[in-house]
């Protein structure tokens, strides 16, 4: 082995396990070298693991109920209806009420022809005592006459608006545009003052409400990508973090992993989606947010 062979060995068993590299200079001396190390990948981003359900947003769903009892005498629409605000859905029986209104009404036309009698008197005698033919009492009787009259018939037209906003209340109609999701009463059923009819919700207005656990509160930031999954569906929906709320609350769903506790408190996350056709109001869905380190700013 020659003088030049003897060296590179030298240097190898000098570096021991390490790995090294041998350069030739422009000489044809030979140099022991470490190679420069890769850089390590870059980590992926945390995702911050949820469950969470497919709700309206305020405002978006709206139960109908009713302002009077009575016997549904119709009901105008059909679960997956789509109605406009103002549109009649329902009608409670309110014959009783619109009889009453007839008879209030002719009370009103009854006073107003005695009201019309009772001023023609007073302003008679008002003449009479002028021309020094009829007494002051005369007078003071017929006013006493008119204005008994004009309070009868101030009560006569105050019953008949009292009856008319009661046959009012009888004709149901939707308070906001959406589609009818459930009916919980059926035509020809009796029921009480504030009994629930309908549910309508505006189906372009639904966002996915997440329980976030508390321990994770502190790595989710507004505007944060969110990726949003369905048991049983194909693909994904995406969305973003809209509002977090300042305070946590205790968990609503029931975790579908046994092991995660279920009596922990969370933060109910809202998160916009960009695209919800397929989602139910109500499903339960799993959430994945990009998350952030803990302490970053929100």
């Amino acid at each position: 082995m020659n003088r030049k062979a003897l060296f590179v060995t030298f240097l190898l068993v000098a570096a021991g396990s390490a790995t090294v590299a041998l350069r030739r200079g422009a000489d044809g001396s030979v140099a022991l070298c470490r190679p420069t190390a890769p850089a390590a990948p870059a980590p992926g981003p945390e995702r911050v693991v949820a469950e969470g359900r497919v709700a309206a947003r305020p405002g978006a769903e709206v139960v109908v109920g009713t302002d009077t009892g009575g016997t549904i005498a119709s009901l105008l629409v059909n679960e997956k209806d789509r109605v406009v605000r103002g549109q009649l859905i329902a009608r409670i029986d309110a014959s009783v009420d619109e009889r009453a209104l007839e008879q209030a009404r002719a009370r009103v036309a009854e006073a107003e022809a005695d009201l019309r009698l009772a001023e023609a008197d007073r302003n008679r005698a008002e003449q009479l005592l002028a021309s020094n033919v009829g007494s002051r009492q005369a007078l003071e009787k017929a006013e006493r006459d008119r204005d008994a009259a004009a309070a009868r018939q101030a009560t006569a037209a105050a019953d008949v608006k009292r009856l008319e906003a009661v046959v009012r209340k009888a004709s149901v109609t939707a308070p906001i545009s959406g589609v009818v999701t459930l009916r919980h009463v059926e035509q020809g059923e009796t029921v009480d003052r504030g009994a629930r009819l309908v549910t309508i919700a505006d189906l372009d207005r639904i966002r996915i409400e997440a329980e976030v656990d508390e321990a994770d509160t502190g790595r989710v930031r507004l505007g944060a990508g969110v990726k949003v999954r369905a048991e049983g569906e194909e693909g994904s929906w995406s969305g973003a973090v809209e509002e977090i709320p300042d305070q946590v609350t205790p968990r609503k769903l029931k975790p579908q992993d046994p092991a995660r506790p279920s009596d922990t408190r969370v933060l109910l996350v809202k998160v916009a989606l960009a695209d919800a056709r397929g989602l139910k109001l109500g499903r339960r869905v799993d959430v994945e947010i990009a998350g952030s380190p803990a302490g970053a700013p929100r």
